[in-house]
């Protein structure tokens, strides 16, 4: 099944305590950004992906199936499906702004 990069990476997950902690490790460290991708792609199509879509060199690429949480929804119980998580290491000094910072 051939996925195209914007079908793989569907959205940054910037705004968590750990995503930004990853993101803020130094400068000589490498900056390490959380990605929700498509449930079928593996790291090899997550690499690629990413190094299209942002023009940076990609290191190493984790991923893991956060599984979905059971809910209440009225008197019954539902199960949110499940999602794949990447957690992309970058090259150092290689970042990807996700929201402009202005200095004012």
């Amino acid at each position: 099944m051939n996925l195209t990069p914007d079908q793989i990476i569907k959205r940054p997950i910037a705004m968590t305590e750990k995503a930004a902690r990853l993101r803020e490790l130094g400068d000589e460290a490498p900056v390490k950004v959380i990605f929700e991708v498509d449930l079928t792609a593996n790291k090899i199509q997550v690499r690629e992906a990413v190094e299209a879509l942002y023009d940076v060199k990609v290191t190493d690429v984790n991923t893991l199936i956060q599984r979905g949480k059971t809910k209440r929804m009225g008197r019954r119980f539902t199960k949110r499906s499940n999602w794949k998580k990447a957690i992309v290491t970058l090259k150092v000094g290689d970042d990807i702004p996700f929201f402009e910072e202005s200095e004012e």
